[in-house]
């Protein structure tokens, strides 16, 4: 061996030698930040997260998808002026479930009737492999889930992807709002514009990143089963990424409660990510909120929110001049997890002037 390949090859040794140690210094940071949240007091380690239980249903949709219907019966009946008992029905958000709504459901179901379900595609419902997965398709499963389960009024209560199916609902199903529909509750949700969201990221990068999104989330989708097979249950840059893209930057989270939440996201293939991504960012419905004025309408959002910000929740308001808009501080997208008090107090609230 020359001189010269010799340098050559200590040359690239080192550089290997370098990356490598990189990567490994990474890892044992990522260990390191993922073991100190862990070591924090957690006060959630004992919520019986995933094991709340009501009467399982199946709701067939006109086009053929099974979705998966969960009912609460309470203790005491709540009418509303009229004899039938008011329901609260709870949406839930993109790649959840309806186990998002733990602490509500936990709170509420003593004293009020409860119809929880899951999304088409998502927690226990069929894959709508062939279907449609439009936000107005889902206000349309929506209608047919109160024709089938609510007999009587309702409160709808909507987080994210589930507060645009309320829209999508009001938009295609006005007629529903005022005498079926007493009440509206829409939780760190938009009418539209998700695309122009900056993720929290500076100007420029926000915007690269929104330009490559679609063809990468595409790409993803048709390699939906060789990515899922990568998505280690558990692993750490998960547990990070769920906490800081959820929960912010709020020091005192919970790491059973992330956990609970990245294990709903996990569970949602990515296929289905990559589906519903286009009826997200397409998400329109801001000039169909006027079908919410007749009812009490109640708005929340974090402060913190970088994925549905506090913009567009003022924007809500503003075309809703008679809603109760709420910004709760230091309080990230999932704030029905990471504030349940704040929101299950909102709920009250809400069904006091719907229920007098």
């Amino acid at each position: 061996m020359t001189t010269t390949t010799r340098r050559r090859v200590g040359v690239a040794g080192a550089l290997v030698g370098a990356a490598s140690a990189g990567i490994a210094a990474a890892a044992m940071a990522k260990r390191y930040a993922v073991g100190r949240i862990r070591l924090r007091p957690d006060l959630e380690a004992g919520e019986p997260f995933g094991e709340l239980r009501g009467t399982d249903h199946t709701l067939i949709t006109s086009d053929g998808v099974a979705l998966h219907v969960e009912v609460d019966e309470p203790q005491e009946r709540h009418a509303a002026g009229d004899g039938e008992p008011l329901t609260v029905v709870l949406c839930h958000g993109y790649c959840l479930s309806l186990e998002s709504w733990h602490y509500q459901r936990r709170d509420l179901r003593e004293n009020h009737r409860i119809v929880l379900w899951d999304q088409r595609s998502h927690g226990r419902s069929q894959r709508a492999v062939s279907g449609d997965t439009s936000i107005d398709r889902l206000g349309d499963d929506l209608a047919e889930l109160l024709a089938t389960f609510v007999p009587g009024p309702c409160v709808l209560v909507g987080h994210s992807m589930g507060g645009m199916t309320i829209m999508a609902l009001a938009d295609r199903h006005p007629e529903l709002f005022g005498d079926k529909v007493r009440g509206v509750a829409l939780i760190a949700t938009s009418a539209g514009k998700l695309a122009e969201v900056t993720l929290g990221l500076p100007a420029l990068v926000s915007k690269a990143v929104h330009k490559v999104a679609p063809g990468t989330v595409s790409m993803l989708g048709r390699r939906g089963s060789l990515v899922d097979r990568t998505r280690h249950a558990g692993s750490d840059i998960a547990f990070l990424l769920t906490r800081y893209m959820a929960f912010g930057d709020s020091r005192n989270i919970s790491p059973t409660l992330v956990d609970f939440a990245e294990s709903m996201i996990r569970a949602t293939p990515t296929e289905v990510v990559a589906d519903f991504y286009p009826a997200l960012m397409g998400h329109d419905k801001l000039s169909a909120l006027h079908v919410l004025d007749p009812v009490p309408t109640a708005i929340l959002v974090g402060d913190k929110d970088w994925l549905t910000p506090p913009d567009h929740s003022r924007a809500m308001a503003e075309a809703l001049p008679k809603a109760q808009l709420t910004e709760v501080p230091d309080t990230s997208h999932l704030i029905q997890l990471e504030r349940p008090g704040a929101v299950t107090d909102a709920l009250r609230d809400l069904i006091k002037r719907v229920v007098p």
